[in-house]
């Protein structure tokens, strides 16, 4: 029989969820906002913002793994790497031989017309993200049997390497990297066109994966994070949603590295590709810093941190590591949780989270008793 406190309980919960969607719609219209305007109203920053929105990207694809999963990857930068190497392959190799391009002699003597241009990004682009996967779902199978602190170290080990026996290829230019194809246009007209593909990725990435922790996939995924062990026997296939999920972190990754190679206009293996030590940690830091396991989290964390770390790099340069560490410390020391971890500690009803009060009061009263 309902009662009338069911009646008003099942009420209250409906309107914090609707205020809790409100909220989510009002944030999310505010950062499209600022995405459109963004190149408008700070014409000079348009690479920077998109590198901001590659950044977005970064932590929320981390967070799949990381946050979502419970599996610490340090190792993620591989796919960044892989699928900028795919996408210059396939934009060179639909129109010339690869090794006869980025040999010392080829490179810069074929010109790329703005049909090939476009054709090849955009086949390209579809192909890193693809080849990405793939690579995503053939080394799960290896690294999916450490956990821990070994799956850390071991996907490491495989962006490392990565860029070494990249280095060592010489039909893909090896240490001496590749040149891109030139845009056929002005300096603004590519940057206001990677800004957009940029911004697009990014927001593609928040949505998809909003929709995707909504599913039976998300539950999935969280069950596995608190103890897989249990998860197994309860009938979750948990190599199967791993290496999904690995796939889905690659695919857009794999965008990212094609869009980044192409902006920057030139790709090597150790700095552009597959820099372990900078874009390899800060996906980590960015995530961390907003908030692990939560959709907003990696969003906020990302922004704050780019922000500090273009600020510090044109204003304090040689500072700009100390700046940045002291962050990761203060963030691991005294909010592990996140930022919008803790702002759900603090503030649940913004998050649509119900708190017992009389539990809450009681439980330092039952500590001070033990």
């Amino acid at each position: 029989m309902t009662t009338a406190t069911d009646v008003k309980a099942a009420e209250t919960g409906t309107h914090k969820r609707r205020l809790m969607s409100n909220n989510d719609s009002m944030i999310f219209a505010g950062l499209v906002l600022f995405g459109i305007l963004g190149p408008i109203l700070f014409p000079n920053y348009t690479f920077q913002i998109a590198v901001l929105w590659l950044m977005v990207l970064f932590a929320l694809t981390w967070d799949i793994m990381g946050g979502q999963m419970g599996y610490n990857s340090l190792g993620n930068i591989f796919f960044f790497g892989a699928g900028m190497y795919i996408c210059a392959i396939v934009q060179v190799g639909l129109f010339t031989d690869v090794g006869a391009y980025t040999s010392v002699s080829g490179q810069g003597n074929f010109k790329f017309t703005p049909d090939q241009y476009y054709i090849g990004v955009a086949v390209g682009l579809v192909a890193a993200a693809i080849g990405s996967s793939l690579l995503a779902v053939a080394l799960g199978w290896i690294v999916f049997g450490l956990r821990g602190p070994y799956f850390a170290i071991g996907t490491l080990g495989m962006a490392l390497a990565a860029g070494e026996l990249i280095g060592a290829w010489g039909w893909v230019g090896g240490g001496s990297g590749i040149p891109m194809p030139v845009y056929p246009g002005s300096g603004d007209g590519k940057s206001y066109f990677f800004y957009v593909l940029c911004f697009a990725a990014a927001i593609a990435t928040f949505l998809f994966l909003k929709w995707l922790y909504s599913t039976q996939f998300g539950l999935a995924i969280n069950a596995i994070r608190d103890d897989e062990g249990k998860a197994e026997a309860m009938g979750v296939h948990t190599l199967r949603h791993k290496t999904v999920a690995w796939a889905v972190s690659a695919f857009f990754l794999g965008i990212a590295g094609g869009l980044f190679g192409n902006m920057t206009g030139f790709i090597e293996p150790l700095e552009v590709a597959f820099p372990t030590i900078t874009f390899g940690i800060f996906m980590v830091a960015m995530a961390l810093l907003g908030g692990k396991g939560t959709i907003w989290g990696p969003v906020l964390g990302a922004i704050l941190f780019h922000i500090v770390k273009e600020v510090t790099w044109t204003y304090f340069l040689g500072w700009q590591w100390v700046a940045l560490g002291v962050i990761i410390i203060i963030n691991i020391i005294y909010f592990q949780q996140g930022i919008v971890g803790w702002l759900q500690e603090k503030y649940p009803g913004w998050f649509g989270i119900e708190v017992d009060e009389r539990a809450r009061a009681e439980a330092p009263a039952k500590g001070a008793a033990q």
